[in-house]
């Protein structure tokens, strides 16, 4: 049986997991094979889209691809503002991608936008959009059961083209995570500031109604302690890897400030402009 990881916004509530796993479990061929982990995301879509993007990256590199079912659930039912009739949400879809890793889950707003270009099929499970509020629980877990028994040949799927996926501005950015050091991961890439800002330079980054001055390094440590630096992070790709925002800070001197306090305690999914 394939592992399953799942991303969702309700991931930090161990009771929900816990009904989930147990409904993943009873659709399961061997309940003794079934290996789930939980990635907590926020109701951000570009919150879920960048870490199931960093997930799909991470596999591919470092993990077992082709023995690996990814599923996201934020579904913050953004396609109306009207009455939402039997908790109808977004279609759920399945994306086989280049590297056979299955990623499936509700196409609500970016959540699937960051892997857009990496898909190689993509197909909708119909009739399952709608009926109840916890449908991970009691809709969705038979289907990504089957899918990591190798049961993806006895879905009754439809095949679809990927524009139906939301497109990415690559011209904004955002904040993709907050890390629980206070560390601001961005959706700005090495390759973004090249030929605008070399590094020890200082950079303006915007957030929201602040601006901070923040001397762009090569890592987190390329500054003194108590300065705010913009530096190549963890995320992305290795050889373009993300932007993260933070103070240098010495913990054992009691230096609490970061990136997150600077800005007044943003939200993944904030935009984020530098000059």
């Amino acid at each position: 049986m394939k592992k399953v990881i799942c991303i969702a916004d309700w991931a930090k509530d161990s009771y929900t997991n816990q009904e989930f796993q147990t409904a993943f479990e009873g659709f399961a061929k061997n309940p003794n094979d079934v290996r789930v982990t939980f990635v907590s995301s926020t109701p951000s879509t570009i919150h879920t889209g960048y870490i199931l993007n960093q997930m799909v990256y991470t596999e591919e590199r470092l993990g077992r691809p082709t023995e690996t079912i990814i599923f996201q659930n934020t579904d913050p039912r953004i396609q109306t503002e009207g009455v939402v009739q039997s908790a109808e949400g977004a279609q759920f879809l399945i994306a086989h991608l280049a590297s056979n890793i299955y990623v499936c889950g509700p196409n609500a707003g970016f959540d699937f936008s960051f892997i857009k270009p990496q898909i190689e099929e993509l197909f909708i499970y119909p009739g399952i959009e709608k009926g109840t509020q916890f449908r991970s629980r009691d809709l969705f877990s038979r289907v990504i059961a089957h899918l990591a028994d190798y049961m993806e040949q006895e879905l009754e799927l439809e095949e679809i083209h990927p524009s139906v996926i939301a497109a990415l501005d690559h011209e904004t950015f955002y904040i993709g995570h907050i890390d629980n050091y206070g560390n601001i991961k961005t959706t700005i890439t090495v390759d973004d500031l090249k030929g605008i800002h070399e590094h020890d330079e200082i950079v303006k980054v915007t957030i929201g109604s602040v601006t901070k001055d923040a001397r762009y390094v090569d890592n987190m440590f390329g500054s003194y302690p108590g300065e705010l630096v913009i530096y190549p992070g963890s995320s992305g790709r290795v050889e373009n890897p993300y932007l993260e925002v933070t103070v240098r800070r010495n913990f054992d001197k009691g230096e609490l400030r970061t990136g997150m306090h600077e800005f007044q305690n943003p939200k993944p999914g904030d935009i984020i402009k530098i000059a």
